[in-house]
């Protein structure tokens, strides 16, 4: 089954407008600043406000994404993202718990039986349940080739009746208030889901972690002694598909962290972009200085929106019913997460001294989003990811597989309107060169060249993608400036990533074998940059007029 038969058909505008305008509103009124530093000071999940959250006559977030015949709203991987990137501006905590109730349902969404789903994915919309996704172990982390989880066979005679399951994971979201688990375990047959209700004999929750940041999300260590599970509890009622029904979610999984990486690191810039205009220096605003807009928030407020237009190209193509995508999700988790954590940082810079305190919000930003760039997939396994796939299809395509793409941005600039598909073409070709130079001299024994690699293809790819989303006559209804400011973003970072995809591949070429054979065209690079400072002047401008509230920082 794919993502897209497992969710709905999707919600109409006015349904998602209002969805989304609720979350906004509940935020804004139900978690100030000072109840959610009090909320983090204490290590509490807000128990509460994730009943109201729940609660069909409020707001329903957790029926988002259950197909409206299971009791649910019916949303598809667009509308969940839609919903991800609001709840994360409330608390990435807060949406971490919502998310990990999307991912404990995703093995018996894919790969349960129909009486299964009918069982238990009505009975969560119904009861209102936590779910927790019970996949990681201390001694594996995320292999879960290697995971020691036990499942084994209780029989009656010849026939199998029920599983005795034993063994711990770690890092369990929602493991001390979730109400259904689904624990995957190494059956006799292979890897293999079950769901597992809460206040099973055996079933023990440890306490809950003192984690540096996503403090108001529950999580927990779970351990099991021969917990016992009925034969109609493993998912899909066969043994050994339980890393194939995980892994077909990833590309989904990942977009939905990219979404709550989009969420946190778009509130961390908002705050600096209104700080900025009532701090002064040398008598003028702080907005008006280079030194800091430039470095600290054009740059990352593009790259964001790059990856929005990332998210949405790939939500819509799993939305269309295609299937896998694990490399594309990849790509833009590694795009937001990175972009947001740096973003978050640069808001403590922009706030100086004030942002190392609790009293303002962007210290708390900064301790969240570091998670981001490591749960679902760490930074450097997305790196790895995307490199292997993207390596083996440019041999496929006989070293032409950038190449290729680099022309169709060609044609899409002749056409125009200018948003900057010249430069993310330069950015490609640099890419298809530095990538035939690893080939040619067998660099990528190194490792390194892999992780580097599956780098530069993010920031090519996702600037192809961006030039694609913004050249269109519409906006999406997602992107809150106005057309020609999302194009100036889409031509900055195309600019920059044809910078960044030749200095650093040359950089990767010369330190790992020799590049006087590198055949970069850094003329046709330099040209892309001509007027890019002009375009950050004018985002900047944009960037104040949209967020010209006064900032409340308590």
């Amino acid at each position: 089954m794919s993502v897209a038969e497992s969710l709905g058909a999707g919600l109409d505008l006015d349904t998602r407008k209002m969805v989304l305008e609720t979350i906004r509103e509940y935020g804004v009124k139900n978690f100030p600043h000072s109840k959610l530093i009090e909320l983090d000071k204490e290590n509490h999940f807000p128990t509460k406000e994730m009943t109201d959250l729940y609660d069909p006559e409020q707001i329903a977030c957790n029926l988002i994404m259950i197909p409206e015949k299971y009791g649910g709203l019916g949303g598809n991987s667009y509308d969940i993202y839609r919903a991800c990137e609001e709840l994360a501006k409330i608390d990435l905590g807060v949406c971490t718990s919502v998310f990990a109730t999307f991912l404990g349902m995703d093995p018996i969404m894919m790969g349960g039986t129909e009486e299964q789903k009918e069982k238990w994915v009505t009975k969560i919309a119904k009861d209102r349940c936590y779910v927790a996704y019970g996949a990681t172990e201390a001694a594996a982390g995320s292999d879960l080739l290697h995971l020691k989880t036990k499942a084994e066979r209780v029989m009656e005679g010849d026939k199998v009746v029920g599983y005795k399951i034993s063994g711990g994971k770690m890092w369990i979201t929602n493991a001390g208030v979730a109400g259904v688990f689904t624990i995957l375990a190494r059956a006799p047959k292979g890897v293999s889901w079950f769901i597992v209700e809460k206040g099973a004999k055996g079933l023990t929750v440890d306490k809950h972690e003192d984690k540096h940041g996503i403090r108001l999300s529950d999580t927990c260590p779970i351990n099991m002694q021969d917990v016992y599970v009925p034969i109609e509890n493993l998912v899909g009622g066969v043994e050994g598909k339980g890393l194939r029904q995980a892994q077909a979610v990833f590309g989904y999984t990942r977009l939905m962290v990219a979404a709550m990486a989009l969420g946190t690191g778009w509130k961390a810039i908002e705050h600096a972009v209104r700080y900025s205009q009532q701090r002064n220096v040398g008598g003028q605003p702080l907005c008006t200085k280079q030194g800091m807009t430039h470095k600290l928030l054009v740059p990352f407020a593009a790259r964001l929106e790059a990856a929005r237009a990332f998210v949405e190209e790939v939500a819509r193509r799993i939305d269309s019913g295609e299937e896998g995508l694990q490399t594309e999700g990849a790509i833009a988790k590694l795009l937001a997460s990175e972009t947001a954590d740096t973003a978050c940082n640069n808001a403590i810079q922009a706030y100086g001294g004030n942002g190392y305190v609790r009293e303002f919000p962007v210290e708390k930003l900064k301790r969240d989003i570091k998670i981001t760039c490591i749960y679902e997939g760490t930074s450097e396994i997305l790196q790895l990811t995307t490199f292997r796939e993207r390596w083996q299809a440019n041999i496929n395509a006989e070293g032409k597989y950038y190449d290729k793409l680099a022309e169709e941005l060609d044609a899409l600039h002749a056409k125009g309107p200018s948003v900057g598909a010249d430069a993310a073409a330069v950015a490609l070709r640099s890419l298809s060169q530095v990538l035939k130079a690893c080939y040619d001299q067998k660099l990528t024994a190194n490792q390194l060249a892999h992780t580097k690699l599956g780098e530069l293809m993010t920031y090519a790819e996702s600037a192809g993608a961006f030039c694609r989303a913004a050249a269109k006559a519409e906006k999406p209804e997602s992107v809150i400036f106005s057309h020609e400011a999302w194009r100036k973003m889409a031509r900055i970072h195309a600019s920059y990533s044809a910078g960044f995809v030749s200095s650093e591949g040359l950089a990767l070429v010369a330190g790992l074998g020799d590049a006087s054979m590198l055949a970069l065209d850094f003329k046709k690079v330099a040209a892309v940059q001509k007027g890019a400072y002009a375009e950050m002047d004018a985002v900047m401008t944009d960037l104040v007029a949209t967020f010209k509230e006064a900032e409340i920082a308590a």
